[in-house]
């Protein structure tokens, strides 16, 4: 289905709208049950795909948690079917952080501000669109078109995408998942590479429980105190270093991205990555390091009830993002090397999300693949397009699971670096320029071209 250029700027005008909409819906999701609100954007959603002629369905699992599902069926019912998904909550914000209202979803100069614009209400509102415009040009293609606006992405999927796919399958099956991360253009002169994901780390969160015995705070000596044990573990936990995976998924990634010479070779050296890491820009190296570690994030703690009472006990929460092959034998294992015997004796440890923990992947030798390298190269002529691994968690790891291959995908215009664009997941200031939603919008449509050509 070609589109004029006239008909793209429309379309990204609409996009643009809807993300700003999005961000103003307030749809923040702190992990409890009660938050995310994401039936606010549910509804939004409804009412711009309701009149297309596609099925809609709300899909409930938490009251104010709503998600969304609209399939437009395809002409071959044996065709395959494709998924775009996007999650419609977002992180807090530290409002004191931004230069403008973080929930204004102002446009300034070509960038939509706002939290969300990047992670992920950007791809969300994309896929909105496209999907309109499907339905409303009155094309069909050969399998249906299903698009999933999901709520909960951002605490694990709990009251989101897990249930939804384990209850309600019939509504949302698929063949092919396309969702978050994608398209970051890497330009070296004359060559181009574009990363999409393929694969993502396993969320392996545990919760210490750290073990003292209570006393007065007047009287602090020899005692045992829980703060004190729980600092240590801290740190020892904050110093670990399970080694370098310099896999092939990494390597391709390293070799992709035109470093010098020197660098190149001590980045695909485990005994010498720390170096070069420390060599390099600061949001870059946490996200290389990411990729080729299991890594280990001390994100909260509680402990203590009065000022004058020694704690008997201490709370830590221990964000643990495992690489692929790696068990929770092998979490349990690393927390018993980081800490020590010593101190192993007053910990006890839980899985702060059941059945989670391992890592996902999907082959790229797919007809989807093919179509999306097909409409990148459309953009971006003779780029490379690279599989990589995502080190946050997405929900395509639910599908991944019933055997659905899903890849994170989009295409950002070469206005933004990569360093610069990581650094705007769940930070202050985040912000999406308006090239890159045409470029995402209009992608979608040349893959729905493409995939069942």
């Amino acid at each position: 289905m070609a589109i004029s250029e006239r008909t793209l700027d429309t379309l990204t005008g609409e996009t643009t709208e809807l993300l700003q909409a999005m961000i103003r819906n307030q749809c923040v999701n702190d992990g409890t049950p009660e938050s995310g609100h994401e039936t606010r954007n549910a509804n939004l959603l409804r009412d711009e795909l309701e009149g297309t002629g596609a099925d809609i369905e709300i899909l409930k699992v938490l009251p104010g948690r709503d998600s969304i599902v609209a399939r437009l069926p395809g002409t071959d019912p044996d065709a395959p079917a494709l998924m775009l998904m996007g999650h419609t909550d977002v992180v807090p914000v530290s409002p004191d952080g931004w230069k403008v209202d973080p929930f204004g979803g102002d446009l300034i100069g070509d960038e939509v501000w706002g939290r969300g614009a990047v992670d992920m209400l950007n791809v969300t509102s994309s896929m909105a669109v496209a999907f309109r415009h499907i339905a409303d040009s009155e094309t069909r293609y050969p399998g249906d078109i299903v698009y999933f606006g999901v709520a909960d992405e951002e605490a694990g999927g709990v009251h989101g995408a897990k249930p939804l796919v384990d209850t309600q399958w019939d509504a949302l099956k698929c063949d092919y998942v396309l969702t978050e991360y994608g398209g970051s253009p890497l330009i070296n002169g004359d060559d181009t590479i574009v990363l999409l994901t393929t694969a993502e780390k396993g969320v392996a969160a545990q919760r210490l429980t750290i073990g003292g015995e209570p006393g007065h705070g007047s009287m602090p000596y020899r005692t045992n105190n829980a703060i004190s044990k729980a600092a240590e573990i801290v740190r020892r936990i904050e110093a670990y270093n399970p080694g370098a995976r310099i896999d092939e998924l990494f390597t391709s990634r390293i070799k992709a991205q035109n470093f010098s010479a020197d660098l190149e070779a001590k980045l695909l050296d485990p005994g010498r990555i720390e170096e070069a890491l420390a060599e390099m820009e600061p949001t870059l190296a946490r996200n290389l390091h990411s990729c080729c570690h299991t890594s280990f994030s001390n994100n909260i703690i509680h402990g203590g009830s009065k000022s004058n009472t020694i704690p008997d006990k201490v709370t830590l929460v221990v964000d643990i993002r495992v690489l692929p092959g790696e068990t929770n034998d092998d979490v349990h294992a690393h927390l018993h090397e980081a800490i020590g015997p010593e101190l192993m004796g007053s910990v006890e440890i839980e899985a702060v999300h059941e059945n989670e923990g391992q890592a996902s992947e999907s082959d790229t030798n797919t007809p989807l693949w093919g179509a999306l390298v097909d409409s990148i190269q459309m953009t971006y002529p003779g780029a490379s397009v690279l599989p990589s691994m995502v080190t946050g968690g997405t929900d395509a790891r639910f599908f991944r699971r019933r055997g659905v291959p899903s890849y994170g995908a989009g295409l950002l215009s070469s206005q933004i670096g990569l360093g610069e664009f990581m650094s705007r997941f769940h930070g202050h200031n985040e912000r999406i320029d308006v090239e890159s939603l045409r470029l995402t919008t209009k992608l979608w449509l040349d893959v729905c071209d493409r995939l069942w050509a």
